[in-house]
């Protein structure tokens, strides 16, 4: 049976305004923030800026704890601080702990176990209300940057605003100590003393500090920008702002103040749907929504049946309102695991499914959880009481992620130890028509082939794994780590040579970590034949002309064109005997072209000329096949059937596109190599060969792989430099 409340018609309103302090149209407002985040999540087409949802909220809870800190300060010329962070903790920690806890088991359930054990360490950092840095770390990771989503990522503004809780009653401390000390306020009364535009103008400060940090580092350090307390506090502060201009808001006409929060309010749906996830955020873009909340809060000081108020109190928003906490807790962990728990694709009927059981979750939390922590009189009458209580909340989720992290080990290969696979150079063998360097090709590319078969109907993933799945994370080639390969901000190539350094013979490996991750085989040919070798590699980079953006930063990739610029100039003047060019195939519309499109096959035969042109050989790499899955991970969870993380080779490998390119590169008198043979059978593509694993995650060979298919690399080599 269905309650319908009659809405509170607007003196009701008011009074609940004037006396408790109470705002049912924040409540309202707070129903907006989380169906926008909650939409956005579900892949709601026409709500793809809801991420958005997220600002509001930080807003609301500036205002919010201003107002409360304000008001403590100014009455008792002091502020609690342990009945202040007990009733955060009441109001936040169980609830949080509850979803972590269930977040974590579903985890433990559904996901493979190598993504399961990162997810725990993902709990164990949200639990500490630190997870924000740790996703800001991974997100500043290009070989990272790919990772299946986790389940608790959601959490990183729970730690924003745990971290803000933290520093903003101090401050607010020290603020009120120092007036007190101002020879401007001596000898007043401390009401006086606390007038409130010595903390509105710290406020400001702090805001403009941060302001400025968000919109440098959107640009610079996109993640730390997205996911750190000191690119979000002026969000937080924003709000404070209102709360100390509080009597100001109260002035304006009825009239007046409901235009601003219909305004504000129309602000932030129009944000909600005109950005997308490509906007560069928060940077200025955020301060449309942040705008926004802010009007609709200060026009709701004014109450009157005109305002924004008449659509946020009505009795299903303040509904949702009340449960907006726990639905936030819920529906991101419930999006991402319902489906592989119930084994269905996560398609939109999914989503919705998810959404709505998402939403019945928080409701039982809100009546189970969340309302008897917060309002239980012994938790209220002891501050040190609700802080033992939410810490216990939180040291069970970790210590529920702990347990779980050794319940679950570290995946290891059970099947019987494979034989490495052997791919030699061999003397090559008179075959008529050919030239001693084809004929070199030619039985190379047959021994990959060979081994490629043999392990093509691997199905326990061997014990001898090299790199083990636990490790394949880290199995970077030295390029990687040692400055070589440039990040997405960086323009200056460093030098970065290897084999024999003062050769005559010059041998340059140029591209983007596609080409980076073929250095391991390099070095070890440019050692064998003393050649310098040159790595010159940037991060989704193609050397190719193209106009590009970057979806990682968001914005035009200028770094990229620069580097281009730079490096072309340097085989201008360097002249190197053979330039290896690769990249990978999975750029896409985001970038601003797509690969094998005909701009991509254009600006190849375009590239290469110029390379040749310069008087060296040039040797291109074709793509490698496409795992379609993060590999270790997959395997993980198929340790019996390796099979089941092999892709069909018509999946794997665009064999029209490889066409293109090969025809553009060979006109322009130069060398291809389709490797497609390399990776696959003409039915499969195996992820492991012999006992090699063949990819680190979901596009990049590992190095021991690499290594493995030296011998093929450098007999591909001396054709090129033979025949250039």
């Amino acid at each position: 049976m269905t309650i319908r409340q009659k809405q509170p018609p607007p003196r009701q309103v008011e009074r609940a305004v004037k006396g408790t302090g109470f705002r049912p149209d924040i409540e309202g407002l707070r129903a907006v923030a989380v169906l926008a985040v909650v939409l956005y999540h579900a892949d709601i087409p026409g709500v793809a800026g809801g991420y958005i949802g997220v600002d509001v909220f930080f807003v609301i809870s500036g205002f919010l704890i201003t107002r409360l800190l304000w008001r403590e300060v100014t009455t008792s010329n002091t502020i609690q601080l342990g009945r202040f962070y007990g009733a955060r903790a009441r109001r936040l920690l169980p609830a949080a702990a509850t979803v972590g806890i269930a977040t974590a088991v579903g985890a433990a359930i559904a996901l493979p176990p190598l993504q399961a054990r990162s997810v725990f360490v993902d709990g164990i950092t949200s639990a500490l209300y630190v997870g924000n840095y740790r996703f800001a770390m991974q997100g500043t990771d290009y070989l990272a940057a790919n990772l299946p989503p986790s389940p608790f990522q959601h959490y990183w503004s729970l730690g924003a605003e745990e971290q803000f809780y933290l520093a903003w009653p101090v401050l607010i401390i020290a603020t009120a100590w120092l007036v007190r000390r101002l020879p401007l306020f001596r000898g007043r009364a401390v009401v006086a003393a606390s007038e409130a535009m010595p903390y509105a103008l710290v406020l400001a400060l702090v805001a403009a500090a941060s302001l400025v940090a968000a919109v440098l580092w959107t640009r610079t350090l996109p993640a730390w920008a997205f996911f750190s307390l000191p690119t979000r506090a002026w969000e937080l502060a924003a709000g404070g702002l209102v709360a100390l201009s509080i009597q100001q808001w109260h002035r304006l006409p009825p009239l007046l103040a409901a235009i601003v929060g219909w305004g504000g309010l129309a602000l932030i749906v129009v944000t909600c749907t005109q950005l997308g996830p490509h906007t560069p955020y928060p940077g200025t873009a955020a301060l449309l929504p942040v705008l926004g909340t802010a009007l609709v809060i200060g026009g709701g000081c004014v109450t009157g049946s005109l305002g924004a108020g008449r659509v946020l109190c009505r009795p299903a928003m303040r509904a949702i309102g009340r449960v907006s906490y726990s639905w936030y807790l819920w529906h991101w962990p419930v999006l991402l695991l319902m489906p592989p728990l119930l084994g269905v694709p996560a398609g939109l009927l999914a989503r919705l499914t998810a959404a709505v059981v998402s939403a019945g979750l928080a409701v039982v939390t809100l009546h189970l959880v969340e309302n008897p922590g917060r309002f239980a009189v012994g938790l209220r009458r002891s501050a040190k009481a609700s802080l033992v209580v939410a810490g216990v909340a939180s040291g069970v989720t970790a210590g529920a992620c702990l347990l779980l992290l050794t319940v679950i080990p570290v995946p290891v290969g059970h099947g019987r130890a494979a034989p490495k696979a052997n791919i030699v150079a061999l003397p090559p063998t008179a075959v008529p028509d050919l030239s001693p360097q084809e004929a070199a090709v030619r039985q190379a590319f047959a021994q990959a082939r060979d081994a490629v078969a043999a392990s093509a109907d691997l199905r326990a993933v061997p014990s001898n794994l090299d790199p083990s799945l636990a490790n394949a994370s880290a199995d970077k080639a030295a390029v990687f780590v040692n400055g070589c390969t440039r990040s997405w901000r960086d323009v200056v190539q460093a030098e970065c040579a290897g084999g024999d350094t003062a050769s005559p013979t010059t041998v340059a490996l140029v591209g983007d970590s596609h080409a980076a991750m073929w250095n391991p085989a390099f070095q070890q040919i440019a050692e064998q034949r003393h050649w310098r070798l040159e790595t010159l590699a940037k991060v989704t980079c193609p050397l190719q002309e193209l106009h590009i953006t970057s979806p990682y930063l968001g914005r035009e990739y200028t770094e990229c064109e620069q580097w281009r610029a730079q490096i072309m100039a340097r085989l201008q003047a360097e002249h190197p005997h053979l330039v290896v060019l690769t990249m990978s195939r999975r750029y896409g519309a985001d970038f601003g072209f797509t690969s094998y499109d005909p701009a991509w096959i254009d600006a190849l035969g375009r590239t290469v000329s110029q390379l040749r042109n310069m008087g060296s050989s040039v040797l291109v790499l074709g793509p490698v096949a496409d795992p379609r899955s993060w590999v270790p991970t997959c395997l993980s969870g198929h340790l019996d059937d390796a099979t089941a993380c092999a892709p069909p080779r018509l999946v794997a490998v665009n064999a029209n596109g490889i066409a293109a390119e090969q025809t553009a590169v060979t006109g322009a008198g130069s060398h291809y190599a389709d490797l497609s043979d390399l990776f696959c059978t003409p039915e499969r593509c195996p992820m492991i060969v012999g006992n090699t694993l063949v990819f680190r995650d979901d596009n990049h060979v590992t190095t021991e792989y690499a290594q493995l298919l030296a011998p093929v690399m450098g007999v591909l080599a001396d054709r090129a430099v033979t025949n250039g």
